[in-house]
């Protein structure tokens, strides 16, 4: 992908460290940041506790990082936080780089995943705005720094954190900010959350901002389980310890128990850290009877594990020792070979990597929609890779999932929606470049409406996991039309949800911002890429969406609408028929989505595709069709079934807590 060197990438993530070669840019073009106030430099500190690399014209500024800042209102560390945006825990580097990181050959952990890697856009320049800490990640803090980086220029916002539960969006920091972003022409670029496969567990939900699923790339990170009789044993592991294949005493964790420490063997047989016998570990490999991190084995002197456990069955983690999950069926084997064999053996195999053929598809923990706020709002939006992820990493973070692990690399390799966010961030920018005048919809909807398609027949819960599709960025800069959408089309969006003058103004920090109705509605009439029809419980299927596209393809193009639809209810498009005589020209559609009445249906879905007469232009948007319980059409403020209160940390006063989508295994 392509990018001018003066483009700019901001990552809204907790952390930053500037060591990894791919932080480094070879880029010749200094950069001078002119801020709307028309001075050529970046502002100061607006808040306490707020700090910040040289950002100057006097400073040079050929490299891939071009600042960072630091926020903690509440200026309240844990050991291990750094008081400064350099990254502790590996999660901004890893995000970021895989944005923006520059091309670097020869990255691999450990010899694995060896190659060259990049990021998104490696000729996009990167500013760090770290919001998160050990506790968690500070609303005012996430505030201050989505206004900051507005004023400092910043051209795309990646942001891989949300919130555990769904609140409305007056009082979601990432919402207001994102908000506040979209005024200014910056897209928001979101991670869709780590809670899936659970339904209505989506977060980054609002309209103006660009969700994103998780899904898998065609490499996964196997090590083989190899028994004294032969039997080999091929289990999930980012395994990057040689045995040479030397094999050692193996013994079941339930014959391994603490007793003084207060453990059974209905513990031990786990392998849950401080329940193992270290007298009986020492020198040997555990067979353990769940997914754990490995410390419990490794505390207890153990040479390595060998886990069995059937929850995860996509991914995999990195662990402090040699170690592999196998599935339960091929546990109940090794069981049985240790309790019949006098002196059982193993070894553990470096790990190695398989061809996934089944990918892509979207991971089990990838967040799930419908959106638990506005059920007429389709999120996610779209899905990318965040599965097995090599990207650069801080050498003072921990490079598996024990944070103890003292072992330090400049390349990991993770998984999350936070490892998704960035690749989507990092597509967003190369549209941007090649279309700097588009709105913040417009380059949202270029990437939704061109996305892959993804197939049906592997997620039970449809558009719900991938939105309209796995991100295509080569074909997202010319997608012949887009739906775009404005400020002002967002507040007739949020009156309509039930949201007043009064809280509209908290969002748009307008206070100019009016609700002129109180009058409720549907959200059908947004100018969105999806469409989405919740129905009530014994009602009938019946919505019609009002659609404006601009024509930013061929001058002179005429454009034919395609429907699909399920047998569960039928799609129209009045007209049908698109003609443009000028690029930018705007045409207004249509479409009416109906059927029988039904109750407890799950999503169906069915598609509209404008393709124009030379074929060049296909612009996809998903149609879904599902059920909800009555009276939940809608969610006005206070009053969403699936609405918690924000998580507080329980400790000193803290703000509002968010929580990175990322790193799986540790938080």
């Amino acid at each position: 992908m392509w990018a001018p060197s003066y483009k700019v990438m901001l990552s809204l993530g907790p952390l930053i460290q500037a060591s990894g070669p791919s932080m480094r840019a070879s880029m010749t073009k200094d950069l001078v940041l002119h801020l709307p106030n028309g001075k050529e430099h970046v502002k100061g500190p607006t808040l306490p506790a707020i700090s910040e690399l040289p950002f100057s014209p006097s400073y040079q500024l050929n490299i891939k990082i071009i600042g960072g800042r630091y926020y903690n209102s509440e200026n309240w560390y844990y050991e291990g936080d750094l008081k400064s945006p350099r990254d502790s825990e590996g999660h901004g580097t890893h995000t970021s780089s895989t944005a923006a990181g520059d091309r670097v050959p020869g990255a691999s952990y450990y010899g694995l995943a060896n190659g060259t890697a990049r990021g998104g856009v490696p000729g996009a320049r990167i500013a760090m705005y770290k919001v998160c800490w050990s506790f968690g990640c500070g609303a005012a803090d996430i505030l201050a720094a989505f206004d900051d980086a507005i004023a400092d220029g910043v051209d795309i916002i990646s942001v891989s954190l949300g919130s555990e539960f769904p609140v409305p969006y007056d009082v979601d920091p990432i919402a207001i900010g994102a908000f506040h972003a979209m005024k200014y022409g910056i897209l928001t670029s979101s991670s869709a959350g780590n809670s899936g496969p659970w339904p209505y567990s989506v977060s980054n939900y609002a309209p103006w901002t660009l969700t994103v699923a998780a899904s898998t790339i065609d490499r996964k990170f196997i090590a083989k389980a190899v028994l004294g009789n032969g039997q080999a044993f091929t289990g999930l592991s980012i395994n990057s310890f040689e045995l040479y294949g030397k094999t050692y005493p193996l013994i079941w964790g339930g014959d391994a128990a603490n007793y003084s420490a207060g453990a059974s063997q209905d513990l031990s047989k786990y392998c849950i850290t401080g329940s193992m016998n270290s007298y009986k570990v020492e020198g040997k490999i555990v067979f353990c009877e769940v997914l754990w991190d490995g410390t419990g084995v490794l505390l207890a002197n153990g040479v390595g594990t060998i886990m069995a456990d059937d929850e995860i069955t996509d991914f995999a983690f990195n662990y402090p020792l040699p170690a592999t999950q196998i599935s339960t069926s091929d546990g109940e084997k090794i069981l049985d070979y240790i309790k019949t064999t006098e002196n059982p053996i193993a070894t553990i195999l470096l790990g190695e990597t398989l061809t996934d053929y089944m990918a892509p598809y979207v991971v089990s923990f990838s967040s799930r929609g419908p959106n638990p706020v506005t059920p007429d709002i389709l999120k996610p939006d779209l899905t990318a890779p965040g599965v097995d992820i090599l990207a650069a990493w801080s050498p003072i973070a921990p490079p598996s999932i024990d944070w103890e692990d003292p072992r330090s690399v400049d390349y990991n390799i993770i998984s999350g929606t936070s490892m998704s966010c960035p690749h989507a961030s990092g597509a967003a920018a190369y549209v941007k470049a090649a279309h700097p005048d588009w709105s913040p919809a417009a380059v949202k909807s270029a990437l939704m409406t061109t996305a892959t398609v993804v197939d049906p027949n592997k997620h039970e819960d449809l558009e719900f996991a991938y939105g309209s599709g796995q991100i295509n960025p080569a074909q997202a800069i010319k997608p012949g039309l887009v739906y775009d959408a404005n400020e002002t089309d967002y507040i007739s969006f949020l009156c309509k949800q039930g949201y007043n003058t009064t809280t509209v103004r908290l969002i748009t920090g307008d206070n100019s911002s009016v609700c002129s109705s109180t009058l409720n509605g549907r959200a059908w009439d947004l100018n969105y890429p999806s469409f989405s029809l919740a129905v009530e419980d014994g009602k009938q299927i019946d919505g019609v969406f009002t659609r404006t596209v601009t024509n930013v393809g061929s001058a002179n193009s005429t454009y034919t609408v395609q429907m699909y639809s399920p047998p569960e209810f039928s799609i129209s498009v009045e007209p049908e028929v698109l003609s443009f005589s000028t690029i930018g020209e705007k045409k207004s559609f249509t479409v009416k989505v109906g059927g029988g009445f039904i109750s407890q249906q799950k999503i169906t879905s069915g598609a509209i595709i404008w393709t124009d007469e030379l074929e060049q232009y296909r612009v996809r948007s998903p149609v879904v069709v599902y059920n909800v319980l009555p009276g939940y059409t809608f969610f006005p403020p206070q009053t969403s079934k699936f609405q918690k209160k924000p998580t507080t940390f329980h400790g000193p006063p803290t703000p509002s807590m968010h929580h990175k989508n990322g790193i799986l295994g540790r938080n």
